[in-house]
């Protein structure tokens, strides 16, 4: 894989985390992408009401919030960043309780029933290709995977943004939102997250 920013960012929590500790991989996960900026909320954006931090790939702090039988699904689509996300669940423990898949999220949200037994899902956190978002939001509402109660957490919604995503949820009567802004990674760029409840396929 080379020096990546992502192998580099591994290499630095593996010499300064606690193994088996979840808080401690985020802390150094954190002060790394303090000096060089990557895919991922940050320890400022992440501390809204009842969310804590949301790091690109397999969260080790939420998987640590998970109910008993809960499961955690985090798509990739290089699997090169999956396998050192795999290293870095390992590292904080959490190995067993996040679920990897590995490609595109408009094929694998189709196979989400079928293949990975997932009945319906309780949250979702878009922070992919921004121009996937609404597309995929979609996409999860057609394959029924949506119930009363969902949360869809979106993030970049303002930088770079996701206008035609923003102008669906907030225009439709089948979301209720609310905005949480905030500033973007490590920046002094004002950035938000959007949460979209969903209340069901006929809202009045």
């Amino acid at each position: 894989m080379g020096d990546t920013k992502e192998q580099r960012i591994l290499n630095y929590v593996q010499q300064h985390a606690k193994p088996g500790d979840p808080q401690s991989v985020m802390d150094a996960f954190d002060t790394y992408c303090s000096e060089e900026r990557a895919m991922h909320v940050g320890a400022v954006k992440g501390t809204w009401p009842n969310c804590r931090r949301w790091p690109r790939n397999g969260n080790p702090e939420l998987a640590r919030l998970l109910p008993p039988g809960g499961r955690l699904l985090t798509m990739e689509m290089n699997p090169d960043y999956a396998a050192i996300t795999r290293q870095m669940l390992s590292l904080a423990g959490l190995q067993d309780q996040v679920t990897i898949l590995i490609g595109a999220s408009q094929d694998l949200i189709p196979q989400l029933k079928t293949k990975y037994d997932v009945d319906t899902l309780d949250m979702v956190f878009l922070d992919h290709w921004k121009d996937r978002y609404l597309p995929d939001t979609r996409l999860l509402e057609e394959c029924g995977l949506l119930r009363k109660g969902t949360v869809l957490l979106a993030d970049n919604v303002i930088v770079p943004g996701a206008p035609d995503f923003l102008e669906y949820v907030r225009g439709s009567t089948k979301f209720e939102c609310t905005h949480y802004s905030s500033y973007l990674e490590y920046r002094e760029t004002v950035d938000g997250l959007e949460k979209a409840l969903y209340k069901g396929p006929s809202s009045p």
